[in-house]
């Protein structure tokens, strides 16, 4: 179907909850079980795993944290402002991957406690898509788009496109940033290029 000029761009909000990538070898430090699914996630491949650790930082832990499967080539932990505050830490907020410069934190597993040095930081709202969304779109990867907010507390918000192969239609904002525009995962608000 191809997008009218007049047409409105309507995404769904998905809400991302602090949460950690690993490599199987940091796993396996951390873990004696295999990494299995408790949930699928929306992006196609991803999920929600049934093995959780606990972070820790310098002020402070939380604790009951889920691993996303399946294993990255890197490790990195996601979390929000809030859970920077408990923690000690003052993460940078990145795209995933860009972990250059980011924050050191210690995972607590069952079986032991790994340090990760440039490892967290607070990941940037981005609207998932896979290549033929972003072309019917007239979007493209890394680019910059507005999220309208209608609500109580409604307002205006910038995200990031990001095109994955496995990319499910969806903008990823976090735990803070729902709170601040009171939303919850399946709203609906709209895309502004």
């Amino acid at each position: 179907m191809k997008l009218k000029p007049q047409e409105k761009i309507i995404g769904t909000i998905a809400i991302s909850n602090r949460h950690v990538h690993l490599t199987k070898e940091v796993y396996a430090e951390l873990f004696e079980e295999t990494l299995s699914m408790k949930r699928p996630l929306n992006q196609i491949g991803e999920y929600a795993a049934n093995q959780t650790l606990t972070l820790k930082g310098p002020k402070g832990t939380i604790e009951n944290v889920r691993l996303i499967g399946p294993f990255r080539k890197y490790n990195q932990v996601e979390i929000a402002r809030s859970d920077a505050l408990i923690l000690g830490l003052n993460p940078p907020v990145r795209h995933s991957g860009d972990l250059e410069d980011s924050e050191t934190i210690t995972l607590i597993g069952p079986k032991g406690e790994v340090t990760l040095n440039n490892a967290c930081i607070q990941a940037e709202r981005h609207v998932h898509m896979n290549a033929n969304k972003a072309k019917e779109l007239k979007l493209k990867d890394e680019d910059l788009v507005h999220v309208k907010i209608e609500n109580d507390k409604g307002g205006m918000m910038e995200a990031f496109v990001k095109v994955t192969d496995n990319g499910f239609f969806e903008i990823h904002i976090d735990k803070d940033d729902a709170c601040c525009f009171l939303l919850n995962t399946g709203d609906e608000v709209e895309i502004e290029r």
